[in-house]
């Protein structure tokens, strides 16, 4: 990779993991930064697109999956931190989404 990813994680803490709606609210977080982020059930990948609600949904990460991030680009470090706070968050669904 020709960029420098910083990188963080988190545990889905929400009954549902990744579904629908926390897919939903993750793209429109991604998107709202200019930063290439990513996400992966795994440090090692594969990495699929923050930013596409379509592969998100795809994703389908579990209650209990650990969720990595990794962002590039000028606003990286805040699109990391406020990705972490919606997943800390539970995606604003509260402790039984």
């Amino acid at each position: 990779m020709s960029q420098d990813y910083l990188v963080a994680s988190a545990v889905l803490t929400n009954d549902a993991g990744m579904h629908a709606r926390p897919s939903v609210k993750l793209t429109q977080l991604a998107r709202s930064f200019t930063a290439n982020i990513e996400v992966a059930t795994d440090s090692a990948g594969p990495w699929v697109d923050a930013k596409s609600p379509v592969k998100l949904m795809r994703f389908r990460a579990p209650q209990g999956a650990t969720l990595w991030l990794r962002a590039a680009g000028e606003d990286a470090q805040r699109a990391l931190d406020e990705v972490l706070a919606l997943v800390a968050g539970n995606f604003g669904e509260g402790a039984h989404g």
